[in-house]
């Protein structure tokens, strides 16, 4: 799921160039975004302000906010001709105009700041002018919502259906939203609850972006879970918001119906049922972010002797010395470049793990060589990581306990101390895991905790045995001890996936994790400060 929000951003300046002889400047601001190819795509123009240098525009510029990529954004500002005033800003050939300066910002730095406001200072094209003052612009962004309303439904089931020969149904309800098309969209499933049919779901989440309207007719389909995907419908029935609310405060079932071949649909004696209908103010990913919150970013490299010896270049942890970058150093500056900027101090504890370190295998070092485990930026993992290729000898097995349970450790001591941080773990691996039980029951215990993992799997490797940690078919882990996971914390990617348009593999990893934050506050109903 793409993460995407739609923003509008406010721009004034100060203090500008004056270039007009007999009255001040005519300025005008445009918004362009830099393309991974270096070239500029244009976004948005304002208004002319006419004989002003220190203008407020009223034209808002609207931007695609992107969470999983690094969207860095060039502001240019003209002083347009007055013979041009009669003309619309999208007709003016820019050229013609004479030009007061230049910033650039990432989206991100301008989304964190805690009234998303940032001021920068103008100067030259390409940097040119030296210490010449061009005055500054004010960028800030405010999120287009439609409403901030959303309900949150606890669901059950009772009398459902039996589907299985050997045992009982696994029930997931899955919801979708009508469409003007007349199709249904899902919007939303539960969690599979194996071998029940009386099954209590989890709270549900529902945003007013997701449903549309109270009286929006949805979906609701009952399924029993299979492994191989084939999900067989128990039944289904269609209700809006407004309908289930109703059901709520009657206490009442409505009975699940099955489609049948002729267009007819067979009452069964299943039923539906809302047990907790609360309607709530919706605070999104950003409320959080410029409130105060952080992700907190962590890194754990494999070091198992299956990457190859360092020094060959068929090895994975081949440093190129043209300047081409392996597969972790890839991943590492891929998903760091991204989160830096939702971390203000910026020292990331980075580990190995599976390596001789010291003269005896570790599974969880730090990867600078020293008794600190933060370094400082994603400069200082890189180089911790080159370094250590030098230092630590690589040997196995493949364990993934030690490296959670040490990143759940700082996210549990977080708990108590400081609610604004939530905490980010990218492993990168290119093996199959030996200690499979251990993870899951160190994953079990983490879904408590403020931490997403990122797992991206390097090299040839069979990986699906990672799939299994990465619960999107919607069966959530499950320790040795049979306690169920709380939430979804974990997201795999092999590294060799090819993903359309300009993102990487691993930048679809962070496609999800706005989610996970949200899912994870919202449960503990965690507000963002001063709201």
């Amino acid at each position: 799921m793409f993460f995407k929000c739609a923003l509008q951003l406010s721009l004034s300046a100060s203090n500008l160039r004056n270039l007009d002889i007999l009255s001040k400047s005519d300025p005008m601001a445009v918004l362009y975004v830099k393309k991974m190819d270096g070239t500029l795509e244009e976004l948005g123009r304002t208004e002319v302000i006419l004989n002003c240098l220190n203008p407020t525009w009223i034209e808002k510029i609207n931007v695609s906010y992107q969470f999983e990529i690094v969207q860095n954004l060039v502001f240019h500002v003209y002083d347009v001709d007055t013979k041009y005033y009669n003309m619309s800003v999208k007709a003016l050939k820019l050229n013609e105009q004479d030009f007061l300066g230049e910033a650039t910002c990432v989206l991100s730095e301008i989304v964190t700041k805690r009234n998303r406001s940032l001021t920068l200072n103008l100067h030259g094209k390409n940097g040119l002018g030296g210490s010449k003052n061009f005055g500054t612009l004010t960028v800030h962004a405010e999120e287009s919502c439609l409403s901030r309303m959303a309900v949150e439904m606890k669901l059950r089931c009772s009398q459902l259906g039996n589907k299985d020969m050997f045992s009982k149904s696994d029930p997931f309800l899955r919801i979708s939203r009508l469409t003007e098309s007349g199709k249904y969209v899902p919007i939303c499933k539960t969690e599979v609850i194996n071998n029940n049919l009386n099954p209590v779901w989890r709270p549900l989440y529902l945003s007013m972006q997701q449903f549309g309207s109270k009286d929006n007719p949805l979906l609701i389909e009952c399924f029993n879970f299979n492994s191989n995907g084939n999900h067989v419908l128990i039944g289904q029935l269609h209700k809006s918001v407004s309908e289930l609310e109703k059901l709520h405060k009657e206490r009442s079932g409505a009975n699940l119906v099955f489609p049948t071949h002729r267009g007819q649909e067979k009452v069964l004696k299943g039923q539906l049922f809302v047990d907790q209908f609360i309607g709530k103010e919706q605070f999104s990913f950003l409320d959080y972010i410029s409130s105060g919150f952080e992700l907190n970013f962590m890194v754990a490299v494999d070091f198992t002797v299956s990457n190859g010896t360092p020094r060959n270049q068929d090895s994975l942890h081949y440093i190129d010395p043209s300047g081409r970058l392996n597969s972790y150093q890839k991943a590492i500056i891929e998903a760091g470049e991204v989160i830096q900027f939702y971390d203000s101090d910026r020292r990331f504890p980075a580990w190995g793990f599976g390596g001789r370190y010291g003269g005896t295998v570790s599974h969880c070092f730090n990867l600078n060589g020293t008794n600190a485990y933060e370094v400082e930026g994603v400069q200082g993992i890189m180089a911790s990581y080159a370094n250590a290729l030098h230092t630590v000898t690589l040997a196995g097995p493949t364990l993934f306990g030690p490296v959670i349970n040490t990143a759940a450790q700082l996210a549990s001591q977080a708990t108590s101390n400081d609610i604004t941080k939530y905490f980010v773990l990218l492993i990168i691996t290119d093996g199959v895991l030996t200690d499979i039980e251990e993870t899951m029951d160190a994953l079990v215990r983490a879904s408590d905790l403020p931490l997403s993992i990122l797992i991206v799997g390097v090299g040839n490797a069979d990986f699906k045995q990672m799939e299994v940690l990465d619960a999107d078919d919607g069966c959530r882990l499950e320790s040795s001890t049979g306690r169920v996971a709380t939430r979804d914390i974990v997201q795999f990617v092999p590294m060799r996936e090819v993903h359309s348009g300009q993102i990487s593999a691993v930048q679809a990893l962070l496609e999800e994790l706005p989610d996970q934050f949200l899912t994870y506050n919202r449960s503990r109903n965690i507000k963002p400060l001063h709201s």
